[in-house]
C-alpha cells in the first residue's frame, strides 16, 4: 500500500506533457491521438480509454511514464519514472540545467 496521494489521470497527463514540454497540440500530434479528445482527457471531462492509452504509451518517449500513470509505481531501474514535475516521493532528481547563454 502506498502512502503518496493518488493523482487523477487528467493531472497525470498534464504532468506528463509538461515535463516533455509540450503543448497539448503537440502531444496529440505526436500521439496520433485527435487534439479535442486528448484535450479532454487531461480537463478531465472523459476518461482515457484503453485503445487510447495504447497509442499513447506506444510512443517511446512516453514510455517511461507508463507505471507511473498505471500503477502509481516507479522502478527507475527498469526506465519506469515519474514525470520531473511530480512529487512521487523520489528522494533525488536531475537538472537538464546547462550554462548556455540564450539569446
Amino acid at each position: 500500500m502506498s502512502n503518496t496521494v493518488s493523482l487523477s489521470q487528467a493531472e497525470k497527463l498534464a504532468l506528463i506533457r509538461e515535463s516533455e514540454r509540450l503543448t497539448r497540440k503537440q502531444l496529440a500530434e505526436l500521439t496520433g491521438l485527435n487534439y479535442t479528445t486528448y484535450a479532454g482527457y487531461e480537463q478531465g471531462k472523459v476518461k482515457m480509454s484503453f485503445e487510447a492509452g495504447m497509442k499513447f504509451f506506444k510512443v517511446y518517449r512516453l514510455r517511461k511514464y507508463r507505471d507511473w500513470f498505471m500503477f502509481d509505481e516507479i522502478d527507475p531501474a527498469a526506465g519506469q519514472i515519474a514525470p520531473a514535475l511530480a512529487h512521487s516521493g523520489q528522494s533525488e532528481t536531475t537538472s537538464q540545467h546547462s550554462d548556455q547563454k540564450i539569446g
